[in-house]
């Protein structure tokens, strides 16, 4: 499987990601999130690394001039529409980079998931499942349950995100689904907000990661 570190706030973390192989490393472009990048990373010093992972832009209702605008400043290879965006605001922003679309999963609408996705189904690249917490937009440290996505009529790569860290890596190696494509972590793989616990990503890359 693939592998998304997401909060990344420090280039020196950005280039030991890069080599140690991991896929996609998320930048958080959402001014109520204490990984905020505008607050941490200039623009110019991410857009010269000679990186082989992709650079993935989180944003949370956004205007598209403000995506396109990041996009260009950083380099971004992937925007993540991670609030409440519309199918047709998705499908415009797939017309300028891939784009993976996010859904918060709670009890009430973990039975209807194939209804919440089915309007992207032509909008976008990919999808995430995080965990929902009444007002957060991710970042809540808990998982939801994944044996769920196996009800629902789910037809594209998604990324898993939610509370994962080393010790889900067992369960991560038995969790089966034929659109399970990547594993999407954060705050579990942290030292404090927004450094990322090297060791920890190392372990992940090394039990999870096709290469």
């Amino acid at each position: 499987m693939k592998l998304k570190v997401c909060g990344i706030t420090q280039v020196q973390q950005l280039l030991q990601l890069d080599e140690l192989g991991v896929d996609y490393a998320g930048l958080i472009f959402y001014s109520r999130s204490v990984r905020y990048v505008l607050n941490k990373l200039k623009s110019k010093d991410v857009q010269q690394l000679p990186l082989s992972l992709q650079k993935v832009g989180v944003f949370v209702n956004a205007s598209e001039e403000d995506i396109k605008t990041q996009i260009e400043l950083y380099g971004l290879d992937v925007v993540q529409l991670h609030g409440d965006e519309t199918p047709a605001f998705s499908s415009h922003i797939s017309n300028l980079v891939t784009v993976i679309k996010s859904f918060r999963i709670t009890q009430k609408n973990e039975q209807n998931i194939d209804w919440m996705v089915k309007p992207y189904e032509d909008s976008c690249d990919y999808y995430l499942f995080d965990t929902n917490r009444p007002g957060a937009y991710g970042g809540t440290g808990e998982k939801f349950d994944w044996g769920i996505l196996n009800y629902n009529k789910i037809n594209k790569p998604f990324f898993l995100s939610g509370g994962i860290g080393v010790r889900d890596i067992e369960k991560l190696k038995t969790f089966t689904h034929p659109f399970f494509y990547a594993t999407d972590v954060n705050s579990k793989v942290e030292i404090e907000d927004g450094i990322k616990d090297i060791n920890a990503i190392t372990e992940l890359v090394n039990e999870l990661v096709t290469k």
